[in-house]
């Protein structure tokens, strides 16, 4: 079936699309080329010189996550879960992303370190931070390749080219110029690619709803577990989702906080800002522009379900190509196809420059060579990029076994993200865990969400979906975590006050923000 796929949408595409593609592929290389000159050290390569003003860093932040994860599989959701899909958006980022601005962002970036593990170091210990690393690298090769996996679909069904092409030829644009400018040179193409993306997309939600004849008509040809956002969370047997209230309000809200807060590959972003309140602002500006994006994504797959539904089922991935072509005359073809090249770009670049500095500043300086200079470091974070890249190549390929590129996302993130995020929670609020206690708690942690998915993956337990089985073992890990961290603690001696300050919550000086004129509370006792 795809290779008939294949043949007619070859034939859908024109000069002018071809034209449009190339030049993004060109603009996207202009950029690194002339941002080359500027990388002076390695923190003008990792971190951008710290030196961004907010309205970059917040679109930025909102385009790392535009990845083949946002575009192509919040659309296969849209097709696959209906308006449940919402959940992910209003539910599922919005609030985390306030949580992010107005607590973690700042917090981390007044402790001035360089990536989310290293705060860890602080806090606790090496072998917490390490831990904590080591699973983010691992979480960000895998999460590559899913992006490269995404854009050898479109080059695959849309130009017949075979997937080892399609994929060394996505791998390697973004190798030139994140490798070239670094950390600026992919938040730059971040910011253009948004706008590139909002372009290429609104059409496409504008006609879709249009043929169908509008809400209306697509309420007439759906059923209403498809249609409304709340039903499927408070009448879930027989809905596509199949999980209740309590994986939402609590798993979703768990690992969504987890991923907005502490992926270092969005709070890299916000690390980039030229001072704390530019941070604080970036997930707020963010989360503007991310509550409208369900009109992007849900909408198509809604619509994609009552046109083809026979063409999408089984491979959901397929949804938003089809229903560009389905719908997109010459020429604005090409700018959809560009907006959804972008987007994986995007997201394949977010996460080759988090890779490239977790992997230098963690893990490469603190137990390979400590104490080098920085161009040393410079050259190791360049090198880090191309094995970053030569790796996710590997990894795109797990992402074949997934109908739905969200699912696999969604359970990588429960066990790397959801799990570890009470170790950062507890460890911002509280001044009771030790570095031995943090340790053993993220182990369990991950133990726990891992035999979630083996147990449901052999039978043994039962949830409504997949996505309801990642949600909550992402909650049951940050418990097992939480559980674990708190027991271990007990037994050992914290560290004193003066270690802690300004490294909690409770131990900070008092400021005032100009941005949201919030004070920080004094020390509670006990906490």
């Amino acid at each position: 079936m795809q290779g008939e796929f294949s043949e007619v949408w070859c034939l859908a595409i024109h000069l002018a699309d071809y034209l449009i593609i190339a030049s993004y592929f060109a603009l996207v290389l202009y950029v690194g080329v002339r941002l080359k000159d500027k990388i002076h050290g390695s923190e003008d390569f990792f971190l951008s010189g710290r030196s961004l003003p907010a309205w970059i860093t917040g679109i930025s932040y909102m385009a790392a996550n535009l990845g083949s994860l946002e575009l192509m599989g919040f659309v296969a959701n849209g097709a696959k879960y209906g308006m449940f899909t919402n959940q992910l958006y209003w539910i599922g980022s919005i609030p985390a992303m306030i949580f992010a601005g107005l607590v973690m962002t700042p917090f981390f970036y007044r402790s001035r370190v360089k990536s989310v593990p290293e705060y860890l170091r602080l806090r606790y210990d090496e072998k917490t931070r390490t831990l904590n690393a080591a699973g983010f690298a691992v979480l960000t090769i895998l999460t590559s390749g899913i992006n490269l996996y995404g854009l050898a679909i479109v080059f695959k069904v849309l130009f017949a080219w075979p997937i080892n092409a399609s994929i060394l030829v996505a791998a390697g644009t973004v190798l030139i110029y994140v490798g070239w400018g670094g950390l600026r040179a992919s938040i730059l193409n971040e910011v253009f690619q948004f706008f590139l993306i909002v372009i290429g997309l609104l059409p496409l939600s504008i006609f879709a709803l249009s043929a169908v004849g509008g809400r209306a008509g697509l309420a007439r040809r759906l059923p209403a577990s498809m249609m409304h956002t709340w039903y499927p969370v408070l009448h879930p047997a027989g809905t596509p989702y199949g999980g209740g209230l309590f994986s939402v309000l609590v798993g979703l809200v768990v690992v969504s906080c987890a991923y907005w807060s502490t992926d270092f590959l969005v709070m890299q972003r916000a690390f980039a800002a030229r001072d704390v309140e530019s941070a604080e602002k970036t997930p707020l500006i963010a989360a503007f522009a991310k509550a409208l994006f369900p009109f992007f994504t849900v909408v198509p797959g809604l619509v994609a379900l009552v046109l083809m539904p026979d063409q999408i089922h089984g491979n959901y991935n397929l949804t938003l190509p089809l229903m560009l072509v389905h719908f997109y005359p010459a020429g604005l073809l090409g700018v959809g196809l560009t907006a959804l090249l972008a987007s994986f770009m995007s997201g394949m670049a977010g996460n080759v420059t988090a890779f490239n500095t977790v992997w230098t500043y963690d893990l490469y300086q603190t137990y390979i060579a400590p104490g080098r200079d920085d161009k040393h470091y410079l050259l190791v974070g360049r090198v880090a990029t191309v094995a970053g890249v030569a790796i996710s190549i590997g990894t795109a390929y797990i992402a074949l076994h997934f109908e739905d590129m969200f699912d696999y996302w969604a359970l990588l993130s429960s066990i790397f993200i959801g799990t570890g995020f009470a170790t950062f929670f507890f460890g911002v609020f509280s001044r009771r865990l030790t570095g031995t206690g943090a340790f053993f708690g993220m182990l369990a942690g991950f133990a726990t969400a891992i035999a979630n998915y083996v147990l449901y993956e052999h039978g043994v337990i039962h949830y409504g979906s997949v996505m309801e089985m990642d949600f909550l073992g992402g909650t049951w890990g940050f418990g097992a975590n939480a559980l674990t961290a708190w027991l271990v603690s007990s037994a050992g001696n914290r560290k004193s006050d003066d270690e802690l300050k300004e490294l909690v919550f409770w131990l900070r000086e008092p400021r005032v923000s100009s941005t949201f004129c919030w004070v920080f509370p004094n020390p509670l006792p006990g906490s």
